[in-house]
């Protein structure tokens, strides 16, 4: 009996018949009807600002090697700013019309929104470079270092939400994490060190969210809300007596070198981005195909997915409902220790106060968007991440977009993002719901 596992409901509802289904279809028809709309409006104003905004006979230029890399060299790209800007903001109008025409295809829906997306991020960058150069390599590069965090934090929240809690600590996991990594390689000289030492700190964090959330039903949203301030105090009380005091003895773990892959690396533009970077990404890149396939093609999967969508089935059937969400959950704060560790051990080499900046929000962003499955979770996380990136590249061009607003830039994408383009969906049935047996 206790080897009986169930299958959770498929995610498609039933498909509903008379009245309902034609409020369903209704109802549809609408939200396709506004969202195109918003594709048209945004695309005649993108023509508006970024087109005719755009002073003609002035070329774009972005580089295209990596800086600091031992790469072959590519040529620039240099494009005509006026004109690439005009075509773009049409295709997002195009792109509107679609999204109404074709609602009826999930594949043309998606599609849709990707052409938007890139057509209007295209539209924005050259009139952002016109008469400039930016590195579009050097943009590359920052969007992995932005990424990779994101994406443990989003396969964190993934795995928590699956199993039926909400994990709102992410922010604080990476912030332990980043601590306890950099603290831990500077006081034992050994980076492997500190990054076990990131995995275990955020795993902590994991279990105290699970003893709260599991054992004593405390609302999880806001657990993981007091969580997060209860991380930031510690760590700026241990950075104050200790780091700060001492920042040579702990605060100077250093971080690890890149491992090139020879034949990928050499791949122009994307190679070394993808293939010339330290052990921390390349274990990103294996965590991402772990978690997919364990959620979808195992025995603990499909364990995980029936107690955050029927723990009451799962239960009668011998899965230990509040002990799969124990163990899930403390593994989902050991990769998201793991995103954490990255931030310090994997780029600068040093820990600061509140260091995170809020992207363990933005990862939980990511998994709503990417509707709680890890591959959509990673796609969520590498447009955030470009957001943020972009922000950075644009601003030593001294563009007239105030330097506040590319600050917000990579928040305000996620607001737009899961308001704007995620739609209606359906979180586990039983997220943020406690499980009490009978």
């Amino acid at each position: 009996m206790a080897d009986t596992v169930i299958a959770p409901t498929p995610e498609a509802p039933v498909n509903p018949t008379g009245e309902a289904a034609d409020a369903v279809r209704a109802a549809a028809r609408k939200k396709a009807l506004i969202t195109g709309l918003g594709f048209v409006l945004v695309g005649l104003y993108a023509l508006w600002a970024f087109g005719f905004g755009t002073k003609g006979g002035s070329d774009a230029v972005f580089g295209m090697t990596v800086p600091n890399r031992d790469t072959t060299k590519v040529g620039d790209l240099s494009v005509p700013a006026r004109a690439v800007a005009i075509a773009m903001a049409l295709v997002c109008v195009v792109a509107g019309g679609l999204r109404i025409a074709l609602d009826r295809s999930r594949l043309a829906r998606r599609l849709s929104i990707a052409l938007f997306l890139s057509a209007f991020v295209v539209a924005f960058l050259v009139w952002a470079v016109a008469g400039k150069q930016m590195s579009f390599a050097g943009a590359l590069q920052n969007t992995m270092l932005a990424t990779v965090p994101l994406v443990l934090g989003a396969l964190a929240g993934v795995i928590g939400e699956r199993s039926g809690v909400v994990n709102i600590a992410i922010d604080g996991q990476f912030l332990f994490g980043a601590f306890a990594a950099a603290f831990t390689g500077s006081i034992t000289g050994s980076l492997w060190a500190g990054l076990a030492a990131g995995a275990v700190a955020g795993g902590l964090i994991g279990a105290l969210l699970a003893v709260f959330a599991v054992r004593y039903l405390v609302e999880q949203v806001v657990l993981g809300v007091v969580i997060n301030l209860l991380v930031t105090g510690i760590t700026g009380f241990l950075y104050t007596q200790l780091l700060q005091k001492d920042p040579q003895g702990y605060n100077n773990p250093g971080v690890f070198e890149n491992i090139r892959i020879p034949g990928l690396a050499d791949i122009p533009v994307i190679g070394p981005v993808l293939f010339d970077v330290n052990v921390i990404v390349y274990l990103m890149y294996a965590l991402v195909v772990i978690v997919h396939l364990g959620l979808f093609h195992t025995r603990w999967g499909l364990r995980a997915r029936a107690v955050g969508e029927h723990p009451t089935a799962a239960d009668t059937v011998g899965i230990k409902v509040n002990a799969t969400r124990y163990r899930n959950v403390m593994l989902a704060g050991a990769l998201a220790g793991i995103g954490g560790a990255f931030l310090t051990i994997g780029t600068v080499g040093t820990f600061s106060k509140d260091m995170t900046s809020g992207a363990g929000y933005i990862a939980l962003a990511a998994v709503i968007f990417g509707r709680w499955r890890p591959l959509g979770a990673v796609a969520a996380a590498l447009l955030f991440g470009f957001a943020s990136a972009l922000a950075t590249s644009l601003q030593p061009l001294n563009t007239s977009i105030p330097s506040q607003f590319l600050q917000m830039m990579p928040y305000v994408v996620t607001i737009f993002a899961v308001a704007g383009l995620v739609g209606k969906v359906r979180a586990p049935a039983a997220a943020n719901k406690p499980y009490t047996k009978g």
